[in-house]
């Protein structure tokens, strides 16, 4: 009976999680890209340049944002 609860143990711990990306994270991540390229390259400073970094991360909120503004809801 042990043999078989380490057995068991072993399957358990040789079991590994696999998590796959959607398109999305594809789209997400050509945006990410695209967007530092905007933001740094029309950066005139050093730290108009780190907020751009900041600002890429971000710009699907921002574009949520100024969406719904526009749309007025």
């Amino acid at each position: 009976m042990s043999t078989e609860s380490r057995s068991n143990e072993q399957v358990d711990q040789k079991k590994k999680a696999i998590y796959r990306g959607t398109s999305s994270d594809a789209v997400y991540g050509f945006g990410l890209i695209g967007a530092w390229i905007y933001y740094i390259s029309h950066a005139t400073s050093l730290w108009f340049g780190v907020l751009g970094f900041f600002k890429g991360i971000v710009w699907p909120a921002m574009l949520v944002y100024e969406l719904l503004k526009y749309l007025e809801m």
